[in-house]
């Protein structure tokens, strides 16, 4: 058992005070094995408005307030840093943190190309550093059934195809004032935010192998600063397996996978975020039956990713373990997908050769 101050415990840094941070805070303060040890002031905040917002959301007493991400980074009691800053700052703030030998939890899109995530890999691997992205439906105990599913030569057999959507309608100052549709910011609009859960579902189908080519589809929505608000894509594995994602800002919220095989179906209608918070479902069909699968957890799955980071952070500072490299691959490849989705609409739908990058 862990208990507030056990020196087992990851001690996590967080960037800033933005709406997400009151999540993930939450989420580490329900993990048994990581505490929020230090929060760091952005331009946008003051040192004041930092401590209330510490306060607000329960941080624990003994959190540091920093000044600056560069302070942060210099604290001997972080051990890992969680960046839920704009992608465009997350080359510079990740590389910085790694060299500093914090382990770094970093929102999606991971970057702004995969370039530019190569220089974040470079310096983890270089230092010994645990990555993972922030997406948190990997981490939900349905998501480890639903794998299960997926590979059962007997109930599903072999993937044929598989469709993911993740869509939602957003207001006025939404498409006009967040970070997401700002090419100075996050840039990578719908494709790299709703997009990449879309993406990594179909990685997830095809057990994390990269596709042949990625082909964007006709109809996708553009802003006047030429951010994807809305799109669709093709991806298209050697074998033939294919895969159908679309992602927009423009449509009504909608979550779903539908994954096809040679023996059986599997789908679930809320895979993004569970319609309730410690129980999620699925439905599988074969030739001869139809099933409902009922996945209970006692805690968030934003608290499930956290465990599992404060596992691995605590393998390698505990017991000198090599850090995970499943995490950063992962990220890899959902970035590689993002960027060719990004070029197929570039260059006016033509297919895009992804197959080795």
């Amino acid at each position: 058992m862990y208990e507030m101050g056990d020196d087992r415990q990851i001690r996590i840094g967080v960037l800033s005070c933005t709406n997400i941070v009151r999540k993930v805070s939450r989420a580490i303060n329900l993990a048994p094995n990581a505490t929020v040890s230090a929060i760091a002031a952005s331009i946008t905040n003051s040192l004041d408005e930092t401590k209330s917002f510490a306060a607000a959301n329960n941080f624990p007493p003994t959190a540091k307030i920093h000044g600056s991400y560069e302070s942060l980074l210099e604290d001997p009691d972080v051990d890992a840093v969680y960046f839920p800053i704009p992608a465009s700052l997350h080359v510079e703030w990740a590389v910085r943190a790694a060299q500093k030998g914090k382990h770094i939890l970093l929102d999606k899109p991971v970057a702004l190309n995969v370039h530019q995530f190569d220089l974040i890999v470079e310096a983890c691997e270089a230092n010994g550093i645990q990555f993972m992205d922030g997406t948190q439906w990997i981490h939900n105990p349905r998501t480890a059934k639903i794998k299960q599913f997926l590979t059962d030569p007997v109930s599903f057999g072999q993937l044929i195809t598989v469709q993911s959507c993740f869509s939602f309608a957003a207001n006025e100052n939404f498409l006009k004032n967040d970070i997401r549709v700002k090419p100075g910011l996050d840039g990578l609009g719908a494709v790299g935010d709703a997009g990449w859960y879309t993406i990594q579902a179909s990685l997830l189908a095809n057990s994390f192998r990269l596709p042949k080519t990625v082909t964007a589809l006709p109809g996708h929505v553009l802003n006047d600063a030429g951010i994807v608000l809305s799109c669709g894509a093709l991806l298209h594995w050697e074998e033939g397996v294919t895969a159908t994602i679309y992602c927009s800002f423009l449509a009504n919220v909608t979550m779903e996978i539908t994954a096809i095989g040679t023996k059986g179906t599997l789908r679930l209608h809320d895979f993004v975020i569970p319609f309730q918070e410690t129980e999620a479902s699925f439905t599988t069909s074969t030739t001869l039956s139809l099933t409902e699968h009922t996945i209970v957890n006692e805690i968030p799955q934003e608290a499930s990713m956290v465990i599992e980071f404060a596992r691995l952070v605590g393998e390698i500072k505990n017991r000198g373990a090599k850090p995970d490299g499943f995490w950063l691959n992962f990220s890899r490849k959902t970035q590689v997908i993002v960027d060719a989705v990004k070029e197929s609409i570039d260059n006016n739908l033509g297919p895009v050769l992804v197959s080795g990058r």
